[in-house]
């Protein structure tokens, strides 16, 4: 049982010197050196940064520095910030009703000062959990010094008889709220210079002005912030005094591999949807779909400093699943297997977040996504089958085999399709599919290889896209591809 009573308190395990004293940047390290001890994980769900960032931020919280990471957008800065309340205590006592969760054993505010010299040991305790002692403010340039330190409240000192200039009268922000916590803030550079002065001098000083009335305000907290470095010339910039009191500037960056990709998108995306069909992603879909955001991030065409967010193949990968899911539930299938013509059909959720260079807007933001896609495929084909002999498939387009096969095809219908390809079925093996898979697996790989062999240009294709009359129940868009061989153009064999 939490004692409840400042007179509890001081004969509990709160109220030893150690922790009389302790301020919230020693509690965080603390707790930090517990975890490193105990080799407990230091952050939840953020992969890839193990080697980079994470080192970073445990020397930041060693060193009791305050922090900003640096970084493009979707690059997990933001929860960063929300997970360094895992430092924390799970319950930190404050006095009932302070506004600025005023430490028991040394108040600050002038309410909780009057109110232990009258009631004494009598004086009500609360706790906070680790959740409520994490402040965030989005900066937009319309915050006001009002919004972030206080302002002078002309009802409540009318309603308490108190004098304009007294401390009774202030109605706080959100950094004295944060009080013995963390406050945070997003794209430090949308706020206004006057306000990042105001900051500097709380970090630094502990004072404040309100309305022209001094304030004492020796806070204990630890300031963090997040900021794109482009929005320093596009929006606005940190002022100098402010970035030289920032302890660490850590910079994050996007995943390495496409393994941490996939992992990340995995973690993100709503895969385990509440379906009566059973959802099976293949993995070569789910590396096509974060192969898009690699080839995104290095292609001339895309504004490489706004930069192409995680979130490109997340809200990718569940457009992929949705359109499987539409066309499982129009044929009746019990089995969800997207395929590569659903990545293509999940343009909406590419094309809306890349910025494009001149180049690209010239050719338009639907081309350079189909173009991502090919390029994409064409990544993970190789990466499946670096040296194999496609001959006997390409010879039988060469002899005059076409097919066209259609996005809303049943797993069925597709397979028969793609037995009439000599040899084409016998190399999915390769992208771990056997003889006795699943029919919408064995679909899904014979037409990865039709699409590979197209990416490389080993055969080519037509798109035809548009709204057409079904046969089955309701209409739905399709996407027509037909594959041929062109003698013109593809006489060289697969190397």
């Amino acid at each position: 049982m939490l004692p409840r009573t400042l007179g509890d308190l001081r004969s509990s395990e709160f109220g030893n010197e150690s922790y009389r004293t302790r301020t919230i940047k020693d509690e965080m390290r603390q707790n930090l050196i517990r975890k490193l001890q105990r080799k407990d994980p230091i952050f939840s769900g953020i992969i890839g940064y193990e080697e980079t960032v994470v080192p970073q931020v445990i020397n930041a919280i060693l060193s009791r520095h305050n922090m900003i990471l640096l970084g493009l957008r979707g690059q997990a800065k933001s929860r960063i910030l929300r997970e360094l309340t895992t430092f924390l205590d799970e319950a930190m006592p404050v006095i009932s009703g302070c506004e600025i969760n005023d430490n028991p054993f040394n108040p600050i505010c002038r309410r909780c000062r009057d109110l232990i010299q009258e009631s004494g040991d009598r004086t009500p305790i609360d706790y906070l959990d680790r959740n409520q002692r994490y402040v965030e403010k989005l900066a937009t340039p319309d915050v006001t010094i009002a919004d972030i330190i206080g302002d002078i409240d002309p009802i409540k000192a009318a309603k308490g008889g108190h004098a304009l200039g007294s401390e009774l009268s202030v109605h706080y922000g959100l950094l004295p709220r944060a009080n013995r916590g963390i406050f945070s803030i997003n794209e430090l550079p949308d706020l206004a210079g006057k306000i990042q002065v105001g900051l500097f001098n709380i970090m630094q000083e502990g004072d404040v002005q309100i309305k022209g009335y001094p304030v004492r305000l020796p806070l204990d907290v630890v300031i963090v912030f997040s900021a794109n470095p482009e929005d320093y010339t596009a929006r606005g910039k940190i002022v100098t005094p402010l970035k030289d009191r920032i302890g660490s500037e850590i910079k994050t960056h996007y995943p390495a591999t496409i393994d941490h990709g996939v992992a990340i998108t995995e973690q993100e995306a709503w895969i385990r949807r509440n379906s009566t069909r059973n959802i099976f992603v293949p993995d070569f879909v789910k590396q096509i779909v974060e192969a898009i955001a690699f080839k995104a991030r290095s292609d001339q065409r895309i504004d490489k400093r706004s930069g192409v967010s995680q979130r490109l193949p997340i809200s990718c990968l569940e457009n992929v699943i949705s359109n499987a899911e539409r066309r499982a539930i129009v044929t009746g299938e019990d089995h969800i297997v997207p395929r590569v013509a659903d990545v293509y059909s999940a343009l909406p959720a590419i094309t809306g977040k890349i910025e494009l260079e001149y180049e690209g807007e010239l050719k338009g933001a639907d081309t350079i996504a189909r173009d991502l896609i090919r390029q994409a495929v064409q990544m993970i084909f190789r990466h499946y089958y670096p040296s194999t002999d496609f001959k006997q498939v390409i010879d039988w387009f060469e002899m005059g085999g076409h097919l066209k096969i259609s996005d809303s095809d049943p797993a069925t219908t597709l397979l028969g399709t793609l037995e009439k390809v000599q040899g084409l079925l016998d190399r999915t093996e390769v992208l771990g599919v056997q003889p006795d898979s699943p029919l919408g697996l064995r679909a899904a790989a014979g037409e990865m290889i039709l699409e590979g062999l197209y990416s490389v240009d080993k055969i080519s294709r037509s798109e035809e896209r548009g709204f057409i009359a079904s046969d089955r129940k309701g209409s739905s868009q399709e996407l027509y591809r037909d594959y041929t061989m062109d003698r013109n153009r593809y006489k060289k064999p697969l190397n």
